[in-house]
């Protein structure tokens, strides 16, 4: 392995021990892969009810985040409202004040959450023209 890259599976990323056993296990990737432009955790729950991002909101870190998730499913909660997230599904949370929980619905469910403050400097290498047809929302 280079100190400039790394290729590893997931099941390769040490995971932080949780306080219960119906914790989720936590690979924190940003950590494991010293990443610091941004936070980076997958988070699987070893049974169906358990809570995989805990009630918050960012308002504090002034953190966007971003939440896809890779197998199972999950109930999101934001603001109050609870939505499926199949297998697929991103959420998307740029407003650090919208209050956010996510708890699996299978057991299994997998979470890669992403995070970082829009005034970290971020700055897209890519050319704007190429997503001139890319709607946002």
């Amino acid at each position: 392995m280079s100190p400039g890259f790394a290729v590893k599976t997931l099941a390769e990323v040490p995971s932080v021990p949780g306080e219960r056993a119906d914790d989720p296990d936590w690979r924190p990737l940003q950590h494991h892969f010293r990443i610091n432009a941004f936070g980076l955790n997958v988070f699987t729950a070893p049974a169906k009810g358990t809570v995989l991002i805990s009630a918050h909101d960012e308002r504090q870190s002034g953190q966007q985040e971003l939440y896809f998730v890779l197998e199972g499913e999950a109930a999101f909660t934001l603001e109050g409202e609870e939505f499926s997230a199949p297998a697929g599904t991103l959420v998307a949370v740029p407003d650090p004040g919208v209050r956010r929980a996510a708890v699996a619905r299978a057991a299994g469910t997998r979470i890669l959450a992403v995070g970082a403050r829009p005034t970290g400097g971020f700055r897209s290498t890519w050319s704007p023209h190429w997503f001139e047809s890319v709607p946002q929302i």
